[in-house]
């Protein structure tokens, strides 16, 4: 498990292949199959890869828990369903405030981690707004957190349905706990977007941590997509 952020992490739950099976997906094509690599197999995912062969990814599957912000699960989601366009090989399960009514976490960015908008474009964020508005943001945000978990306490007390008390909770703050199934082709593309530096910085820590997890168990096929793909 690697932390992320305040109180998030990235979990890897289970992985399914290897840079061998990258190497054997392509040379079935000529009815043959390794049971080790060589240098000629480090050379054939290089090629594979930089030419974008990439059903050959798609025989690899990883499973991840993930908790992360509402803000950062929404940004994922996009790739869940752009995945499913690519191949089936995709999977995701969150927990719902329909039925979990407890350990409610949220982020806060710590002082000096609230940024400025940028100057030139409409998203993204800039340097930081400097300690004295970080502090204001940083208390008003844990006064927002403190008093719409205690009124969510009390209407559920007061028999409040959960699945309409959890309105009174600051969403886009709040962690939220998922599991992701995805083939080694949509998760490698994801990278590739989410480590960009225009992306969000929170995504790419999230982003980060998933990358050294995938190097550890394909690191032939992470570094060529390192090396010719982002």
């Amino acid at each position: 498990m690697i932390n992320v952020l305040d109180k998030g992490y990235i979990k890897l739950v289970n992985n399914m292949g290897s840079d061998l099976d990258v190497a054997n997906s392509a040379r079935v094509s000529f009815d043959k199959e390794i049971s080790s690599l060589e240098d000629k197999d480090v050379k054939l995912i290089n090629y594979l890869v930089k030419h974008k062969h990439d059903s050959t990814l798609r025989h690899c599957v990883m499973t991840f828990e993930v908790y992360a912000p509402l803000m950062i699960a929404r940004q994922w989601w996009k790739h869940h369903i752009g995945s499913a366009a690519i191949d089936d090989q995709d999977g995701w399960n969150e927990s719902s405030r329909r039925y979990v009514t407890e350990n409610e976490e949220f982020y806060i960015p710590a002082i000096d981690s609230w940024r400025s908008a940028p100057e030139n474009s409409k998203q993204g964020s800039g340097d930081s707004v400097g300690t004295y508005k970080g502090a204001k943001y940083y208390q008003a945000m844990n006064r927002i957190v403190q008093t719409s978990t205690e009124l969510y306490k009390e209407a559920l007390a007061d028999g409040v349905a959960p699945e309409q008390a959890r309105l009174l909770l600051p969403a886009y703050a709040m962690y939220v706990r998922w599991r992701w199934t995805v083939s080694l082709n949509a998760l490698l593309h994801f990278l590739s977007l989410r480590l960009d530096p225009h992306a969000q910085y929170e995504i790419r820590e999230y982003a980060r941590a998933i990358n050294t997890i995938v190097h550890q168990h394909y690191p032939i096929t992470s570094a060529a997509w390192n090396d010719y793909r982002i």
